[in-house]
């Protein structure tokens, strides 16, 4: 139907240039023209054209908003209807500004257009005065038909109020039921690379790489569910001096490793010890080194004993990989040995290499520290390693976007990085998007960095463990353990457990430093995922209640018009709505809470709805359904629907019954 729709529009605009053109050939003389018999005729046959024309379009419109299963952004349409208002308005105007928002207050509209004030301001500077009202009267003048404003309103000094038409929206919501919770539609298909987790072999994974590997995850779920081809890597320190000092404690400890496993249980004590004899045992330091050596050459007996140790790790960060559900492909620094050299090659050959004290530095105009890229010993650093990873990811992955999610500590590292990437042409800014998404640090509820009593880093198995004990012990408290089977309490616990520490650090904006309080995050109240997950669960046995199944609930979205006349209701089915809007800012700044945020108002909004609209009808002395209001199952099934997808981006898995 689109498709035909376009291909008789286009024709129509055809028909008319043609017919026209042919009449005003036919007249030898353009002065006859205005004195041609036909000349009325030809302005009635072209008004009805355009009338024509413009219905058709109108009508496309609306056929590509409700034939299209993916949700519509409604703030982006209402910027290309007002963007196109506001050029006609001021075309003095090279870049006119476009400021379109949802509003705070229901009683002024749904969204309000802002952008008056600033083209006034603009248009002063040219030395052109005009009232900001009047810009707002002149875009209000200027709007094209669209299918999504009911009436516009300008208020104060020069705000334009926008009311949406409520069939319209009622058809999207029709729409998302019909077709389930679909990202809006892609401009094009970029290559993404977030880089995150990366924690050190032989070392204990702690808080820290907890927020990275969270918040990681979450963003490349959410660059998946957006239709993005993601490439998840684990950036892990495989490679170094360190290896020298531990496959010559290894060769102490456990002579016979070429031919029996080593039963190396706590590779933390064992990197300890490694370290203490480094520090203090001569000898043994000389060994470490002639190790490294060995190492670097590839020699088959130091290539094995480096696997076995980096096994051992790989087996401990996978039983958090586990817990957390999260998906990486480790790429240690060990990947990127051979490209070093090419990097250090190619900066030479550029002549953007300097001798400083023995070593080779990358000088970046502009940057406060530079690049040490090999040492005075010949060896490499980490800035080589994060060059080379750089540059195989542009190259080879032919990445469009990279991301790298460290502590905000690493953010000046990055930035020179980055710098030094851009100046030896291995990508444009405008072209590919490079960029470091910090964070802050965990602290202890004393507000000091998170440790254990005794002054050690947390453990991060440890801390999963304290909280399904914690989630346990909340459930039991509330008697869930009464009405749930042993399989359904062990879901909830895991699904509460690692959803609120997963909630607990996504929920603060990830440049800010949080406290970590397990008392906190399993709170029932606020902006918690036990809240929104026991939400979740309470929205999703309504149905259950009302002994209506989902393919009732199918069904009843093909043949039921959303109604919304109650406050409560249109309050509900724009919230909902909202979300590919939400999606598209946190897609823009990588702030994760906005997403958060997000989900607790929509949790929120539902109550309101839930507490003033009847869904379910009961007979109060039987119990009984006596009636049930099909188009709010809807609204909470839609509810659902779009929380569901929220807690997936966020890697929550929320469960049926708790």
């Amino acid at each position: 139907a689109v498709k035909v729709m376009i291909h008789f529009t286009e024709y129509l605009k055809e028909e008319t240039i043609f017919h026209l053109s042919a009449e005003i050939e036919s007249l030898k003389n353009p002065q006859d023209l205005s004195s041609s018999p036909r000349l009325d005729e030809l302005r009635e046959e072209n008004a009805k054209l355009k009338y024509r024309l413009n219905i058709l379009k109108r009508s496309l419109q609306e056929e590509r908003t409700y034939c299209s299963k993916s949700m519509m952004n409604i703030n982006q349409r209402l910027q290309e209807v007002f963007g196109e208002a506001i050029r006609a308005s001021c075309p003095e105007l090279d870049n006119p500004p476009l400021a379109v928002t949802p509003n705070q207050q229901a009683k002024f509209g749904d969204y309000q257009c802002n952008s008056a004030m600033a083209m006034a301001q603009m248009l002063k500077a040219k030395g052109i005065k005009v009232n900001p009202r009047e810009i707002a009267e002149k875009i209000v003048q200027n709007l094209p038909d669209n299918e999504l404003t009911q009436k516009t309103e300008i208020a104060g000094p020069g705000f334009i109020n926008i009311h949406l038409k409520r069939s319209f929206v009622s058809k999207l919501l029709s729409n998302l039921l019909i077709n389930g919770v679909q990202p809006p539609p892609l401009a094009s298909k970029k290559r993404v690379v977030v880089d995150f987790s990366s924690p050190n072999i032989a070392k204990e994974m702690h808080v820290g790489h907890l927020r990275s590997t969270i918040i990681g995850e979450s963003m490349s779920r959410l660059f998946e569910f957006l239709g993005h081809d993601v490439l998840r890597l684990n950036h892990v320190g495989d490679w170094g001096t360190q290896f020298g000092m531990l496959i010559a404690h290894l060769q102490d400890k456990f002579p016979d490793y070429l031919t029996v496993s080593p039963p190396i249980s706590d590779l933390q004590a064992f990197y300890k010890e490694s370290k203490k004899r480094f520090d203090e045992e001569e000898d043994f330091k000389k060994r470490a080194y002639q190790c490294v050596v060995r190492l670097q050459s590839k020699e088959p007996d130091f290539i094995k004993a480096w696997n076995l140790i980096c096994d051992v790790s790989r087996r401990e960060f996978q039983k958090v990989y586990d817990c957390l559900d999260i998906q990486i492909i480790e790429r240690g620094e060990s990947f990127y040995q051979e490209m070093m050299t090419e990097v250090v090659k190619e900066f030479e050959e550029k002549g953007l290499l300097q001798l400083d004290e023995g070593r080779k530095v990358v000088f970046v105009p502009g940057q406060p520290i530079p690049l040490t890229v090999v040492k005075s010993d010949g060896g490499y650093t980490y800035d080589t390693s994060d060059l080379a990873a750089i540059r195989q990811r542009i190259f080879d992955e032919k990445a469009d976007v990279i991301i790298y999610v460290t502590d905000s500590g690493q953010g000046t590292h990055f930035q020179v990085v980055f710098a030094a990437a851009q100046m030896i042409g291995w990508y444009d800014p405008q072209v590919t998007r490079v960029e470091h998404a910090g964070f802050g640090v965990v602290l202890g509820e004393d507000k000091k960095k998170f440790k254990t009593r005794s002054g050690d880093t947390v453990r991060l198995m440890d801390l999963l463990e304290e909280g399904l004990k914690r989630s346990m012990d909340k459930l039991k408290e509330k008697e869930r353990d009464k009405v749930l089977s042993q399989e359904e309490l062990i879901k909830a616990q895991r699904s509460v457990a690692f959803g609120c520490i997963k909630y607990a650090d996504l929920s603060h904006n990830r440049i800010n430093d949080y406290v970590f309080s397990f008392d906190k995050m399993l709170d029932d109240r606020g902006n918690t995922a036990a809240y929104l997950l026991y939400a979740f669960t309470r929205i999703r046995s309504i149905a259950r209640l009302a002994n209506i199944d989902e393919a009732t609930l199918r069904k009843a979205a093909e043949t039921t018009e959303v109604i919304l006349d109650h406050d409560k209701e249109w309050k509900l089915g724009k919230c909902i709505l909202r979300f590919p809007e939400i999606l598209q800012k946190i897609l823009d700044d990588l702030l994760l809470h906005t997403l958060c945020d997000y989900l607790y108002e929509l949790a929120t909004t539902f109550t309101e709805f839930y507490d003033s609209c009847y869904c379910v009808e009961k007979d109060r002395q039987t119990g009984e359904v006596v009636k049930v209001n099909m188009w709010r199952m809807l609204l909470c099934e839609a509810t659902a629907a779009v929380m569901a997808k929220g807690f997936d981006i966020l890697g929550i898995n929320p469960v049926q019954r708790m």
